[in-house]
């Protein structure tokens, strides 16, 4: 069985496919993956071994016409060499994961009478996903409010999204040995992601008394490269302080971090709510208010309802309620244990092989 992935614009996009890239080489499966030349794509998937196809693609801004007519242009000349390419590798299914490079693949699947599967990540259907699922044999979810009315209704299996095993691959032990935090400590993680890191730091940086003021409570914070400097400014850590407030711009451990750490305050971007569910970790969110269609408070919603975090809106931060949120995280043991159960209970850490079942289904209905 052959399947072709596709994706692009954002690792939110990229990380989910290369989960079930994983699940299902894991199951004999060969895939291959469709994307752009200079997308992130281009050089994660490379990275993780799986054989990459470049296909231009662009967005578009509505207030432009003449960028419309390009990006129209691109994605025609991209599915005319997307079924050429499918004529020659004769895939069994094609899935798509977002980005306008996977509306050229989905189009030329479906011209080609190759099933098209979607997942979506978001709670809000992205652009690309909107158009697929009108094609699409199966209609994959994270949220079930991202849905679709209608006949496509009937097309929707709500699988989660998918985590990559390095995700769970640290232990505690070693994310703790990792960042010399001590066993019986209790770590926050705090991260702002790539956009909008800004604000949450001066917002951590105003509590620095009152935090280190709990006993044995250690904090890494993630600053975003180009905020270090002035974190590191701001906060003014005396030596004593600095083994228990350790602060970077990035790292390449986030997996190590997650293990090690009993709460995070975070973003509330896809990839980053799967990652938290999967591995169970108590959390405060704070959305991006300028995600598109606001769907990083959508996002933060469910896993509220379900018990899974606390909740804050980013024009919030500045006020005693994100510090009052903080200290309840950090200190109360009850709540992080009933919000590590919920969750679990989520059972994202099976997401990804959830989805390849569907993919396969849906490979082996067309063979039949």
């Amino acid at each position: 069985m052959l399947v072709v992935l596709s994706g692009g614009g954002t690792a939110g996009h990229i990380n989910p496919a290369l989960a079930l890239a994983e699940e299902l080489e894991k199951r004999g499966v060969e895939v291959r993956f469709a994307g752009t030349p200079k997308g992130v794509e281009s050089r994660l998937v490379p990275e993780a071994g799986i054989p990459f196809k470049a296909f231009e693609a662009s967005g578009f801004n509505r207030n432009h016409p003449t960028s419309l007519v390009k990006a129209l242009r691109l994605m025609q000349k991209s599915t005319r060499e997307a079924c050429r390419w499918f004529a020659e590798i004769k895939p069994d299914v094609v899935v798509g994961f977002g980005g306008y490079v996977s509306l050229s693949i989905g189009r030329a699947a479906e011209k080609m009478g190759i099933p098209v599967v979607i997942h979506e990540q978001n709670s809000v259907m992205g652009l690309a996903n909107k158009d697929l699922s009108h094609r699409a044999t199966k209609i994959c979810l994270t949220y079930q409010h991202a849905a679709p009315h209608g006949e496509g209704a009937s097309k929707v299996v709500l699988t989660g999204n998918p985590v990559r095993r390095q995700v769970f691959e640290a232990t505690r032990e070693e994310g703790r040995r990792t960042f010399a935090i001590p066993e019986d400590a209790t770590m926050l993680l705090v991260t702002g992601g790539s956009l909008g890191a800004r604000h949450l730091n001066e917002a951590m940086v105003a509590l620095k008394d009152e935090l280190l003021a709990i006993d044995d409570l250690y904090i890494v914070q993630i600053t975003g490269p180009k905020e270090l400097d002035t974190v590191v400014e701001q906060l003014q850590l005396s030596p004593d302080q600095q083994p228990r407030w350790q602060l970077m711009g990035y790292t390449d451990e986030m997996g190590k971090l997650m293990a090690a750490c009993d709460a995070i305050v975070s973003r509330a971007g896809a990839s980053s709510l799967a990652e938290i569910s999967a591995r169970g970790i108590p959390a405060l969110l704070v959305p991006f208010p300028y995600a598109t269609e606001d769907h990083q408070t959508m996002n933060a919603h469910s896993s509220v309802e379900a018990g899974c975090a606390l909740m804050i809106a980013d024009d919030q931060v500045e006020t005693p309620e994100f510090g009052r949120l903080v200290k309840r995280l950090v200190q109360d043991e009850a709540l992080r244990a009933s919000m590590h159960d919920a969750a679990l209970a989520q059972e994202t850490a099976n997401a990804a092989s959830k989805l390849a079942d569907v993919v396969m289904e849906a490979a082996q209905e067309k063979a039949l």
